[in-house]
């Protein structure tokens, strides 16, 4: 399965569909295969009787304590203030910027840095797998980490155009050093360009998650799932291959 959607790239590539030097990477939430009442306190032994699991009003549930009987390796994550929990598994996606087609995915577990982590592994497979190396990368305030600011350009030599915070930066470390010149790229119009072109990442991943049958993974663990997604990403590069093509 990942030949095949590495063959989608390498298809992409070699027709001229793809820009060599302007990227985007964005991440989601995919709903896991596990109901909320599969999620229980660790070494609960497993008695087949979830009813007394129905309602969980005043229990503190985390991640540390507890963990889904259905599927272990789903974690609980909520996709942002004021929404409900779920159990989930973390999807990320590299796009160029030409004509929004996809040159990799993973599914990972759901944290709170797995997108920086993803986002970097994603430019070192396409570096080794097809010999790119982005010159920009496009990303949402999710990706505001002065750490992974600084990896890009001292590690990959990759311009980081990503969305900051708001707020002073008051620290002097090589880190806050990283977030200051982001906010002073704020002002280029290279910036602004791939802020613009950012957005075209939404619905791909909206095509994968909707029409994909990404929404809710209709498996249990992370490799299964991770499966499928190079399966979605595949189709939906050779859809919009045919469409770009005369």
């Amino acid at each position: 399965m990942q030949r095949f959607f590495e063959g989608s790239v390498a298809q992409a590539i070699s027709e001229e569909a793809t820009s060599i030097d302007h990227f985007t990477v964005d991440g989601t939430l995919l709903e896991a295969c596990a109901s909320m009442k599969s999620f229980r306190p660790k070494g609960e032994d497993d008695d087949g009787d979830s009813n007394r699991w129905g309602g969980f009003s005043g229990e503190k549930r985390s991640n540390e304590t507890h963990e889904s009987k259905t599927d272990p390796e789903a974690k609980l994550m909520r996709k942002g203030k004021g929404q409900a929990a779920m159990l989930a598994h973390s999807m990320h996606v590299l796009m160029e910027n030409r004509n929004g087609l996809v040159m990799d995915v993973r599914v990972a577990e759901a944290n709170g840095t797995a997108e920086r982590d993803q986002a970097e592994a994603m430019l070192h497979s396409v570096r080794k797998r097809h010999w790119l190396h982005p010159k920009t990368l496009g990303a949402d305030k999710g990706y505001d980490d002065g750490g992974f600011l600084k990896r890009l350009e001292c590690e990959h030599q990759i311009t980081p155009h990503v969305a900051l915070r708001t707020g002073a930066i008051k620290s002097h470390t090589p880190e806050a050093d990283a977030r200051r010149r982001a906010r002073k790229r704020q002002k280029t119009i290279g910036y602004r360009i791939s802020q613009v072109v950012r957005k075209r990442v939404e619905p791909v991943i909206g095509w994968m998650k909707e029409i994909g049958g990404l929404k809710r993974t209709r498996f249990i663990g992370r490799w299964k799932t991770s499966l499928y997604a190079l399966a979605a990403a595949a189709a939906f590069n050779f859809l919009r291959l045919s469409h770009l093509s005369p």
